[in-house]
């Protein structure tokens, strides 16, 4: 995986850290198919002002663990392996102590009738760099999930290890996403959840100072990303729907659940192409919601939502690609003022081609330090699956094409054959 560091001027691909199995002083040997870096998440572990970044494993080496690379001063440094638990590993405040806590899943299965139970971790900050927490907190049991009697664990069981976690929670690539939904200064965490039968969902487990309290299913499976997009005080969870399914017909859609001192509100809010001032036209295929990121890129106080349309055409060139960005405001997420960017847009560098697929994974970060939030987008097809990412600035007035840059992996001295760079973005 690759890190590029923010800078006054934006990112700069000569600026950066290429980490793999391989790099000297990162632990454990380069595996087949481990997927080193399909999963990742930051924060500041050992409390010490800076970001550390976790790097996780996916497919069936998932319980070989988790890598932690430290912040510094001159970028990430050393490294530390976490024996328990790569998948999806997930850095936040859950327990409202003013540090960074660490949750760790196991690998789980995600087929057949019914979830399956799945040990995880919850680790105390702050994490020493030996790799110890200040201490192991209680998970959740899984007879804490609300109104859903199937999550509840088998009495039968002999032994309470199936019962000391929640139950098929964390996709196999897709990152959690964390924020405060209920306003109580604990960070709380949503994540995709198997229900059984094929059926995939998005949970929500709520932090304590305890660690988490009680899990439920909110809405369905995909992207997902939180953020303040009405300036209540309270995050909101937004998620991408981009293969949904009605009356035979594939449609596309994002849903934002707004947050109250409750939690997550029951109704959602549909963001589609139809939206009155969203530019485009809903068509089968467009898969509006592959991508969701959130982020405030006018500074005015509200998170924006920037979504990923990557079957968008672009004039006659076919599932080219594109991101809406949708402002957000006082009554939620608005069409007013949206704005659409593709591989063709003026000042946008690269040209749009058939089955490139832009806006395949999205973020929205101040990578300039100004106050507004700036876009990162990717296109994993780019240069025969190369992948590229692309940096667009944020300003009082949106999303900017001018000053923007791309750059892939040979830019940053990865090894770039399918490398899908740009897969997934925090």
């Amino acid at each position: 995986m690759a890190v590029t560091y923010g800078a006054k001027n934006g990112l700069d691909p000569a600026r950066k850290k290429v980490v793999s199995r391989s790099t000297s002083g990162v632990p454990g040997a380069a595996t087949a198919k481990e997927s080193f870096g399909s999963t990742f998440t930051k924060g500041d572990l050992d409390h010490d002002g800076y970001a550390d970044l976790v790097i996780g494993v996916g497919g069936r080496y998932a319980d070989a663990g988790s890598v932690i690379l430290w912040g510094s001063p001159s970028g990430l440094t050393g490294a530390t392996k976490i024996t328990t638990y790569g998948r999806t590993p997930t850095a936040g405040d859950f327990d409202g102590d003013g540090t960074s806590d660490l949750a760790l899943f196991a690998g789980v299965p995600y087929h057949g009738d019914d979830p399956v139970p799945q040990q995880a971790r919850l680790w105390k900050g702050p994490i020493a760099r030996t790799g110890t927490p200040a201490k192991t907190l209680d998970f959740m049991d899984a007879s804490q999930w609300d109104h859903d009697s199937e999550q509840r664990p088998d009495p039968t069981c002999a032994d309470r290890e199936c019962e000391d976690g929640p139950r098929s929670l964390a996709g196999p690539v897709v990152p959690n996403a964390v924020g405060d939904l209920n306003g109580d200064g604990y960070a709380d965490m949503a994540m995709d959840r198997y229900s059984g039968d094929g059926e995939w969902g998005s949970g929500v487990l709520y932090g304590s100072p305890t660690g988490f309290t009680r899990g439920r299913t909110h809405g369905s499976s995909g992207a997902m990303a939180i953020g303040d997009i009405n300036g209540d005080g309270y995050d909101d969870l937004v998620t991408g729907d981009a293969d949904y399914q009605l009356d035979g017909d594939y449609n596309s859609r994002a849903y934002v659940s707004y947050g109250s001192p409750d939690g997550l509100k029951e109704a959602r809010q549909k963001l589609d192409q139809n939206m009155p001032g969203v530019p485009g036209v809903e068509e089968e295929g467009d898969l509006f919601g592959t991508s969701v990121a959130v982020g405030d890129v006018t500074g005015d106080g509200y998170a924006d939502v920037a979504v990923g349309v990557v079957g968008e055409d672009v004039g006659t060139v076919t599932d080219a690609g594109a991101v809406v960005l949708l402002r957000g405001g006082a009554d939620g997420v608005t069409g007013a003022g949206a704005q659409a960017f593709h591989q063709d847009t003026a000042g946008t560098p690269g040209v749009a081609e058939n089955n490139d697929s832009f806006g395949q994974a999205t973020a929205l970060l101040d990578v300039t330090g100004d106050g507004h939030a700036d876009l990162a987008a990717s296109s994993v097809s780019e240069n025969a699956q190369a992948g590229a990412l692309w940096s667009l600035r944020g300003t009082a007035a949106g999303l900017t094409a001018t000053g923007s840059l791309a750059f892939g992996p040979k830019d940053v001295g990865a090894p770039h054959t399918a490398a899908r760079f740009g897969s997934t973005l925090r």
